[in-house]
């Protein structure tokens, strides 16, 4: 194929995020700005765009973690890259500048875990065709993104989809206007703060970890600001119940974090606020919502049963992906990475605790 493949500095940033947001498969993990945001985790963001007489046809946001001691590196693209899967001449010509780029960082492996639903077979071939191999799934959603998903299609008019929605659901919506719970939609910076308390508070109840706060300012600064998230509070009596975090880019938006106090549950805000959003976006001009992760098993003894249940009430269809898929270029580190790092961890930790437990008897 003709075309040429390079990595790009912030002065293309526009340039790169435009390719991202009119591609079919662009994602908010594949912009600039989230690359940004990683940049302040551990990542080395490496932006790469294949070319063909001056037009990107193709893209990707690679995230470097180098690894401590051996020298190595792993590589990741968050629901990427950004190319048509359909078309295998074109996905070639990606995945060969993108193992360059691996050969030139010491990329132990590339991680994938694409758009791409479980159902479509053809990819999954070509995938394993080229050498990848699907990973071990992980816990809670399985998988460092989501495997699986509730998908809104906001084609349909607003009245339309009150009405395909559970009838518990619709409920909840209206009995939250008429107890009168207020969405703010028009956040700053200032209310940040505001949401982080939701956060910490939904966080203890749930028994989860969460980010500092300086995390969410990074995200603030280069995702709100750059017009790729906005902020919704849901306000009860003059205090805030209920936060929301949603990602666009495109003509897509997704749910990614949401918090709630302990206080006037009753009143139901995330319902009313998760509408608002759903609102937004369709004004925004999007016709895909992600309500992002559910878990994979549906059973209702599942601790996540309850999430399942709250996100199905909207009527979105439930979409399974092909998961996440490695192509290993050391196998022996990639084993080392896989197996003896972690069962050595686990050792170490256990070690620890009983050495503490020791020492306390003593």
């Amino acid at each position: 194929m003709d075309c040429q493949a390079r990595l790009i500095g912030p002065e293309e940033e526009k340039r790169f995020d435009a390719f991202i947001s009119s591609h079919p498969k662009g994602h908010f993990l594949q912009s600039y700005g989230w690359g940004e945001v990683k940049a302040t985790t551990g990542w080395q963001p490496l932006r790469l765009v294949l070319e063909r007489e001056g037009t990107i046809i193709a893209a990707a946001s690679l995230l470097k973690r180098q690894l401590p001691y051996v020298g190595k590196a792993i590589l990741y693209a968050p629901r990427g890259p950004v190319v048509d899967f359909h078309d295998p001449a074109l996905f070639d010509a990606m995945l060969a500048a993108i193992n360059r780029v691996a050969a030139e960082q010491g990329a132990i492996f590339f991680k994938i875990d694409p758009d791409i639903p479980e159902s479509d077979t053809a990819v999954k071939q070509l995938l394993q065709y080229r050498g990848f191999r699907l990973a071990a799934a992980g816990e809670g959603f399985d998988g460092v993104q989501p495997r699986h998903v509730f998908r809104l299609d906001l084609t349909p008019s607003p009245e339309e989809l009150l009405a395909a929605m559970h009838s518990k659901t619709r409920y909840n919506i209206r009995l939250a206007k008429r107890r009168g719970v207020i969405i703010k939609n028009n956040c700053t910076l200032d209310d940040l703060p505001v949401f982080y308390e939701l956060l910490k508070e939904t966080a203890i109840r749930d028994r989860f970890l969460i980010r500092s706060y300086d995390y969410f300012a990074t995200m603030w600064r280069e995702m709100v600001d750059r017009g790729y998230a906005k902020l919704f509070l849901a306000y009860y009596q003059g205090q805030p119940v209920a936060g929301t975090l949603a990602f666009i880019m495109g003509d897509k938006a997704w749910y990614l974090y949401g918090a709630s106090s302990n206080s006037y549950r009753n009143v139901m805000p995330n319902y009313l606020i998760q509408w608002t959003m759903i609102l937004w976006a369709k004004e925004q001009g999007c016709t895909l919502y992600d309500f992002r992760g559910v878990p994979g098993n549906l059973d209702e003894d599942n601790p996540l049963y309850g999430l399942y249940r709250f996100k199905k009430g909207f009527s979105g269809v439930f979409t399974e992906f092909v998961g996440e898929y490695d192509l290993v270029y050391k196998p022996f580190y990639y084993w080392l990475w896989h197996t003896a790092l972690p069962l050595y961890s686990r050792g170490f930790r256990r070690l620890l605790f009983w050495k503490k437990k020791a020492q306390a008897e003593n």
